[in-house]
């Protein structure tokens, strides 16, 4: 093929720095093509033999300037590794849409360019942000009935949608013999997740004769292996809510006594800070689904966030990975006492992240998720009123937050919240 059947197959021409962009191919051999609102660079490289690179390998890289390509991007991300995929997210106006996914050969490289790329300024006062991206498998189902067992909703998910792997039900913190009536279903790629969800997303299936919200689950937090080999504090779930950090510490303790440095219990879970790491490895193994005050309790290694650069993933984004979230500080009390609290436990800064709906009467309606990053394993606070306006939002999420750490905020308003649970079940799924 020659040059001129290139330039028109690739979707460049009359497109912003279109000959830096021809010399970058040039250079390195990779194609650009453009599809389905995204420029692909690469995706496999030139000379590639083998499978697409292993899962870890792709970072997500937001907050570009919007007149930035991949004569700026890939030089930058060059030096960390071998590209073997740029995919640009692009708007009808050629402009980049503030963010694009770079996938190296190896996840060790992207965890380098990670590290070394996240608050880089790209250009005067522009910092870049990046994380991981995350190839999500996992779909949230809301609106299942709460007397269905795991078995139950494994079986009606295989027979509604094709490649369903697993299904990971919570119960009830009330009450263990109920679920909390969602499920995360997983599937056996990223493709058959989106095609599950562009299936159930239309309301046309019931689950046992109710109508059920399908979203993508929130990506886990990724932390590195290093980071993981160093861990000492176990996250147990599925506690009865009488049972006191007490209970707790002497459960823990049993194996050895003195070995449980403290405890912070959060309704049906809670951290247990271990001295050492290898008595902590050993009362995970020992009391893994152990009978505590009538339950089986869940034991594992706690996932350590960063809590100065911690970003979370948003949905809305195909499911692999999506915006970073910005920490937006108020100055209502509210958010200063959760604030305070936050600092005085050393749970890093609480992120706030905004969501809106239409309600039935037409008017948007806005709703904050909450996440604090030592509390990551735990979903984000989420509560149950949408509000009539941003501020309020924001309020109410804080004192929402506050109020299931156990802190009662005196004098909270509710004004201009709407009550309104059953657009918040379908809207906001997970709370």
């Amino acid at each position: 093929m020659d040059s001129n059947q290139k330039a028109s197959g690739d979707g460049l021409a009359g497109t912003q720095k279109e000959a830096a962009l021809r010399s970058l191919m040039q250079r390195t051999g990779y194609q650009l093509r453009q599809e389905n609102g995204q420029r692909r660079y690469g995706g496999p490289p030139p000379g590639w033999d083998g499978p697409p690179p292993e899962r870890g390998s792709e970072i997500f890289v937001g907050k570009l300037p919007r007149d930035l390509f991949e004569d700026e991007l890939v030089p930058l991300c060059e030096k960390f590794g071998k590209i073997y995929e740029v995919r640009m997210m692009m708007d009808f106006n050629g402009n980049n849409r503030g963010y694009a996914f770079v996938t190296f050969s190896n996840k060790q490289e992207a965890r380098a360019a990670m590290k070394q790329l996240n608050n880089y300024e790209i250009r005067n006062g522009r910092l870049l942000g990046v994380c991981a991206s995350v190839d999500n498998c996992r779909l949230f189902v809301g609106g299942i009935p709460k007397t269905k067992k795991r078995e139950e909703i494994l079986s009606e998910m295989k027979k509604v949608t094709d490649g369903v792997v697993d299904v990971i039900v919570y119960p009830s913190a009330a009450d263990k013999s109920k679920n909390r009536g969602f499920a995360f279903v997983e599937y056996e790629s990223h493709r058959a997740a989106a095609m599950a969800r562009r299936k159930l997303l239309p309301g046309r299936i019931q689950l046992w004769g109710h109508a059920i919200a399908v979203d993508w689950a929130e990506p886990e937090v990724e932390v590195d292996e290093d980071t993981m080999a160093t861990v000492k504090i176990l996250y147990v779930r599925n506690l009865m809510l009488q049972t006191t950090e007490e209970t707790i510490e002497k459960e823990f303790n049993s194996l050895k006594p003195g070995a449980v440095e403290r405890v912070k219990k959060i309704r049906d879970y809670a951290f247990v800070h271990f001295t050492q790491r290898e008595d902590a490895i050993n009362a995970m193994k020992a009391l893994n689904g152990k009978v505590v005050d009538g339950s089986p309790i869940e034991v594992t290694l706690a996932k350590p966030v960063d809590k100065d650069s911690y970003v979370r993933y948003t949905r809305g984004t195909g499911g692999r990975g999506g915006s970073l979230l910005q920490t937006d500080y108020t100055s209502y009390t509210l958010g200063q006492v959760l604030e305070e609290l936050c600092q005085k436990n050393n749970w890093g800064q609480p992120v706030y992240q905004l969501h809106s709906a239409i309600g039935p009467d037409q008017r948007q309606l806005f709703l904050y998720k909450i996440t604090i990053p030592a509390l990551a394993t735990h979903h984000p606070f989420t509560p149950a009123k949408l509000c009539a306006g941003v501020e309020e939002a924001k309020i109410h999420a804080a004192e929402h937050t506050l109020q299931t750490l156990g802190v009662q905020a005196e004098g909270a308003t509710d004004a201009n919240c709407a009550t309104a649970a059953a657009v918040a079940a379908v809207a906001f799924p997970g709370m």
